[in-house]
């Protein structure tokens, strides 16, 4: 199995960015994920209810805000199996409009780095604020 690279330059070095992209929410997102995670709690996907609770709209699925984070390292990973662990501080959530949507950016930077393993750290943001934070995963680099 070969090692990861970071920048395409070789040995992985801390500040790097391995891989970003932005991921673009739906209300039908919401109603697909719930579908595949049995999660149909309404403040995903009813206004009324949202607003009931003091919510400031429909909420995207903290799990599906996390499963898209670590999915943005999918290719630059390239096997999975390289993960050894995983986890996020929720602070914000993700408020998905009826009409347009809500976009999700995703940067993974590359926190520190020792003889068998990488900690990359995910920014993970929605109308320019953090959604979650201590977003860090290890990964087998050898």
């Amino acid at each position: 199995m070969s090692a990861l690279t970071g920048s395409g330059t070789g040995a992985l070095t801390v500040g790097d960015v391995v891989a970003e992209r932005t991921v673009h929410l739906t209300r039908e997102s919401l109603v697909r994920y719930a579908g595949a995670s049995g999660d149909f709690n309404p403040i995903h996907y009813r206004d009324d209810v949202a607003a009931a609770v003091g919510l400031p709209g429909v909420l995207a699925h903290g799990m599906l805000t996390m499963g898209l984070a670590v999915g943005t390292i999918e290719s630059w990973i390239g096997d999975t199996g390289r993960i050894l662990e995983y986890g996020v501080r929720f602070t914000k959530p993700v408020v998905v409009a009826p009409e347009t949507g809500a976009d999700v950016t995703v940067v993974a930077k590359v926190g520190a780095v020792d003889d068998e393993s990488a900690r990359i750290d995910l920014t993970v943001s929605f109308n320019d604020a953090t959604v979650l934070v201590k977003a860090q995963v290890r990964v087998r680099t050898v």
